[in-house]
């Protein structure tokens, strides 16, 4: 009899602009055994619900405050429960939670009691200079397709290839506010990176375009998952 698959519990971590998206959803694709928690999906259908976890949700959003640590991780806690994920032998990938060393810590007592704790986490390391250039080319249609001047231009120059429609510029994809937000993601990721690589779970994957970076991404999973 063949060894089992090992179990991943991971969280990938990038930059505003880095791909991160496109990567996850590409890796969720080539590997379903992995399953998906997106904090962001599941507080946007408590919200549309009117949950109590919508409703307390809203209450922070609406006066421009973050939600707690604890608050977010118990809600990682009730969807994992709620899936039957959090039972130690099934993988999967948290996304847009945790973000700092506060967040992360609050997962353990969480994971740790069910054998699930982090044992995995991924840098999409993409340069800085790589980024603000692929901002400043970034138009998108109103249905959220999206275009690059350089790698993936519209069929006629700022009109939707599907609608004719024109094409915007988000109000923040410029480089002036786009390395703000760079800034800010940089000066988070050192503290939950050094919290990561001293439990020896922190991997970098780097590249400039998501078609470099995901053959590595794939590779580095599929490594870990192996018997």
């Amino acid at each position: 009899m063949s060894a089992a698959a090992k179990t991943i519990r991971m969280v990938i971590m990038g930059a505003p602009g880095s791909g991160k998206g496109t990567l996850t959803s590409r890796l969720l694709k080539k590997l379903p055994q992995i399953h998906s928690l997106s904090t962001g999906d599941i507080l946007r259908q408590e919200i549309a619900k009117g949950s109590a976890i919508g409703t307390t949700a809203k209450s922070f959003i609406s006066r421009g405050d973050l939600l707690p640590d604890e608050f977010m991780a118990r809600l990682v806690e009730n969807e994992l429960q709620a899936q039957k994920w959090l039972d130690g032998k099934t993988s999967f990938l948290l996304d847009g939670f945790p973000r700092t060393v506060a967040q992360a810590e609050e997962l353990v007592p969480v994971l740790k009691p069910h054998g699930a704790d982090i044992n995995f986490v991924v840098e999409l390391s993409v340069p800085p200079e790589v980024i603000l250039e692929r901002i400043d080319n970034r138009w998108v249609h109103s249905s959220g397709r999206v275009y690059n001047l350089q790698y993936n231009p519209p069929k006629v120059p700022f009109k939707d290839d599907l609608t004719g429609e024109p094409l915007f510029k988000r109000p923040d994809d410029n480089p002036e506010t786009f390395k703000v937000r760079l800034d800010k993601y940089f000066a988070e990721l050192k503290p939950i990176r050094d919290y990561y690589e001293k439990q020896g779970v922190y991997h970098v994957v780097r590249g400039e375009t998501s078609d470099i970076i995901f053959p590595k991404l794939y590779a580095l999973v599929e490594k870990q998952l192996a018997p």
